[in-house]
């Protein structure tokens, strides 16, 4: 099958379009001529990963994260990014990032966490001005949870083993709003919106304020909020091209770690 052909049938899916103006996504490196064996699907496209394509006979790697976000000016060593730019070269690896246009898809990256969370009644959290989709998700939990409860919730359904928070504000969490990534923009919406708590992640120290007692914050992690990105875009194509080889990568691209 054709580059080209698999990459017209992730953008009908998840448009171009539709990603954020900062981003950098669609076909980051490679020939939409060349014909495509088997697709490596990952997080992070990553020395480790190239490495893990090589192996698996993986010609095509499918990123969540764009390895190239702002202009290389040279190809060197010197960077990750460049090493990765280099080999994925050298060993006729094409790359292609889908981002922000699956953040941003209707039953993308929050609706999987939504889904993990057993969310109901979800709707978005940002709207994206002409388009169905946009940034976030709410929903409701099917019983309402203290909050230690609803935490030792989230830590199990989403797998984390620790989880960064705002003050308690002694109330019961029933309305939460999800947003996978940074998403410390989203905190004001959330109030908005009446939800009781917000997941994301990357919340610096003065976000922790924003929550003015009206909400709880947790920062699970920006690798664990969208670790189950993977699993949704194999999904998505193998329900569309049942006979296309496709499979999660098994390397660790989350830089960080836990003591």
């Amino acid at each position: 099958m054709k580059l080209e052909e698999i990459i017209n049938i992730i953008e009908d899916w998840a448009p171009l379009e539709s990603a954020e103006d900062f981003d950098n996504v669609g076909l980051i490196i490679g020939d939409k001529s060349e014909k495509i064996t088997k697709a490596l699907i990952t997080i992070d496209t990553l020395e480790n990963v190239v490495d893990e394509a090589i192996e698996e006979k993986c010609n095509l790697i499918i990123s969540f994260h764009p390895i190239i976000f702002s202009g290389l000016k040279r190809i060197t060593r010197d960077t990750y990014v460049e090493r990765v730019v280099s080999k994925a070269i050298k060993n006729n690896i094409n790359i292609y990032a889908l981002h922000t246009n699956l953040d941003n898809h209707p039953k993308g990256v929050n609706f999987q966490i939504a889904k993990h969370l057993n969310l109901i009644n979800t709707k978005i959290l940002i709207p994206k001005i002409g388009f169905k989709g946009g940034m976030g998700m709410i929903g409701n939990l099917k019983e309402s949870f203290s909050e230690e409860d609803f935490l030792k919730y989230v830590k199990k359904k989403m797998n984390v083993k620790s989880i960064k928070h705002s003050p308690f504000i002694n109330k019961k969490i029933k309305n939460v709003a999800v947003l996978g990534g940074s998403g410390s923009f989203a905190i004001d919406h959330a109030i908005n919106s009446k939800a009781d708590c917000l997941i994301t992640a990357d919340l610096k120290y003065h976000d922790y304020f924003k929550s003015e007692n009206k909400i709880l914050l947790l920062d699970i992690g920006h690798f664990e909020s969208e670790q189950y990105t993977k699993d949704l875009i194999l999904n998505f194509l193998m329900k569309k091209i049942p006979k296309f080889a496709c499979i999660i990568s098994k390397s660790r691209t989350n830089p960080v770690n836990y003591f």
